[in-house]
């Protein structure tokens, strides 16, 4: 990737937090006292709500599928083995709550995904500048109105590459997915994302 990322963390749930914090928190869940999901809520919720703000169309459905989330946190805590991933974890399960309701949801207007694979001048008008405005803009609400015009499949991407900043070694984990498709959609999203942004006269 020719940039460089430097995004600061949309909050202090995104700061690494001590271990024993998490540990704690993740024993109290385990042995069902409510209060450490309360604290789980607290700390992660507003990371899942824009995850998911990001990925789904409707903020009533991005809403349950946090509340989703949460409730099988819970449940399945005991499967977390460990503490450190917890962040991801609650990740994956968002991302699977997401893609569930992306599968039930009629929509009402479906935009044409244009392909998956890579074609070789894609992403050539994809400039320097043209990416550092485009860091400037993703914490922008209008940048959000602008994702929810692409398909699922690149917001999915472009969500988990800069707002929670994962490699593509991460993304391809996180999403079972070929590491050569992530760059792919990673790609293709931009570019159709900055062709969306340039018709609404964000970059100028």
């Amino acid at each position: 990737m020719p940039h460089k990322r430097n995004l600061n963390p949309p909050s202090r749930i995104l700061l690494v937090k001590g271990g024993e914090l998490h540990l704690n928190i993740i024993e109290r869940i385990k042995a069902k006292d409510e209060s450490a999901l309360r604290l789980l809520m607290d700390d992660y919720g507003d990371m899942l709500l824009r995850t998911a703000c990001l990925l789904l169309k409707d903020r009533q459905s991005a809403e349950e599928a946090v509340q989703d989330t949460f409730v099988q946190a819970y449940a399945k805590m005991s499967q977390l083995q460990d503490p450190e991933r917890l962040k991801a974890w609650l990740i994956r399960i968002v991302i699977n709550r997401c893609r569930m309701r992306q599968r039930t949801w009629s929509w009402r207007n479906i935009f044409p995904s244009g392909g998956t694979a890579l074609q070789p001048n894609d992403d050539a008008s994809f400039t320097a500048g043209a990416e550092e405005l485009f860091m400037v803009e993703w914490h922008n609400i209008r940048l959000t109105e602008s994702m929810r015009n692409l398909d699922y499949i690149y917001r999915e991407c472009l969500t988990l590459y800069y707002f929670h900043e994962m490699s593509i070694r991460e993304i391809s984990e996180q999403l079972n997915t070929p590491e050569n498709t992530i760059k792919s959609r990673l790609a293709r999203g931009r570019t159709l994302l900055k062709k969306i942004l340039e018709k609404e006269g964000h970059f100028l």
